[in-house]
């Protein structure tokens, strides 16, 4: 694994800085995520628990809180209501996502499927999008509710799409795009767009905003599939070749089948058509990621996102709160954590 990217402390601080900025807001986030998730079950609540203090960084809470901010939102607790919502759906979605992908290992722990099995990780994500469907309905916005649920919608839908193209390796670059459109950016999106619609936004700002967090939630993805052929677990929490292992397709692979020769082509297609692939398969693909520099691509593609994130605010005045979310572009291509 002879890759290594730098890591720009820059890109860290600049998400700390608006984890610092919201703290107040985020404490009172996590505290109402666990008194919605308090259940006569005790077992829900020790899975949830679990699940939900495996170090997520609360990035799609944070987005929502700072875009009600920067549209000024200013007074009430509905900010940190609709942030616990988005929360809750990206945490429901995880469960399901790791049952879906039989995955051992979530930010360096244990997931909650292989501890206590399939059928009651997905009862416990069903549990959860049920509370954030309740505190969506009790903050009584129908914008809102649409959006969220729809985006509920989207997530399962892009689920879908990948498993009916997983094992493709001539997988063309635009599914791959729909796919994490729907199962990434969409969240990302819906988080700061639920932002602007407290405010009483301009549908311009709205616009803006959500824009913001759709290219943003598409650079973070992207990146996140090339961490995948170097991450080092013990920094990203994330197994090394996981997607590989799972047959799913994502960009770096798709890079190099646009650029292989037929052999390396017909390579790439019998080992994803296989039920499980070995460490050669994936040592011989590294190879091929190297030589095709995939890698190098695939952050080049994220960074295009980045730059359209970073230019959707540029409706709004200069200020600090601009300024920080124009800054956290940069974290979904250079974070370490």
């Amino acid at each position: 694994m002879g890759l290594v990217v730098p890591l720009k402390k820059s890109a860290n601080s600049a998400y700390l800085e608006l984890k610092n900025l919201q703290s107040e807001k985020l404490s009172k986030v996590e505290k109402l995520i666990e008194q919605k998730l308090k259940s006569d079950v005790n077992l829900i609540e020790v899975m949830s628990n679990h699940h939900l203090t495996s170090g997520g960084k609360r990035l799609r809470a944070l987005l929502t809180l700072e875009s009600a901010k920067l549209t000024g939102y200013k007074d009430g607790f509905r900010d940190v209501n609709l942030a616990a919502c988005v929360e809750l759906i990206h945490s429901a979605t995880l469960l399901h996502d790791d049952v879906i992908d039989e995955s051992e290992i979530r930010r360096g722990k244990k997931t909650t499927n292989s501890i206590w099995g399939n059928q009651s990780s997905i009862l416990v994500g069903d549990y959860l999008l049920s509370r954030c469907f309740e505190m969506m309905v009790e903050d009584g916005d129908l914008e809102v509710l649409k959006l969220l649920s729809s985006t509920s919608a989207k997530i399962a839908q892009g689920e879908v799409l990948q498993l009916q193209h997983k094992g493709e390796a001539d997988l063309l670059e635009e599914t791959y795009i729909d796919i994490i459109n729907l199962k990434t950016a969409s969240l990302f999106s819906a988080a700061t767009k639920t932002g602007a619609c407290l405010s009483q936004s301009t549908t311009k700002e709205k616009k803006a905003l959500e824009s913001y967090g759709r290219n943003l939630g598409l650079a973070f993805q992207i990146a996140d599939d090339a961490l995948d052929y170097y991450a080092k677990e013990k920094l990203f929490g994330k197994e090394v070749g996981k997607d590989f292992f799972e047959g799913k397709v994502t960009l770096p692979l798709i890079i190099i089948f646009q650029k292989g020769n037929n052999e390396e082509k017909n390579f790439l297609k019998e080992i994803m058509k296989k039920e499980k692939r070995t460490e050669d398969d994936f040592s011989e693909t590294l190879a091929l990621i190297f030589k095709y520099k995939a890698v190098e691509a695939t952050f080049k593609k994220a960074e295009y996102f980045v730059n359209v994130s970073y230019n959707a605010l540029g409706i709004f005045s200069d200020t600090e709160d601009k300024k920080i979310l124009q800054n956290l572009t940069s974290f979904s291509l250079n974070r370490s954590f």
